[in-house]
């Protein structure tokens, strides 16, 4: 009988749990600056469109794809 008990306890318990597990979560608080990543493909079309080569293309493709704005 306790063991009964018991598993009834335990069952209540985890239903309780993934009832407010699936319940409405609170949205995350938007950062102050939202980032837009664009495709690395993209950022070499771009690259390619301004001839760069070497360490420079390097530096605005990555900066590029962390949504930074480069001139």
């Amino acid at each position: 009988m306790k063991i009964t008990a018991a598993l009834a306890a335990v069952a209540i318990l985890g239903c309780g749990a993934a009832f407010a597990a699936t319940g409405t979560a609170t949205p995350a608080a938007p950062s102050a600056t939202p980032v837009k990543h664009t495709s690395v493909k993209a950022c070499n079309k771009q690259a390619d469109g301004k001839k760069l080569t070497g360490a420079d293309r390097t530096a605005f493709v990555k900066s590029c794809h962390a949504g930074k704005s480069a001139s």
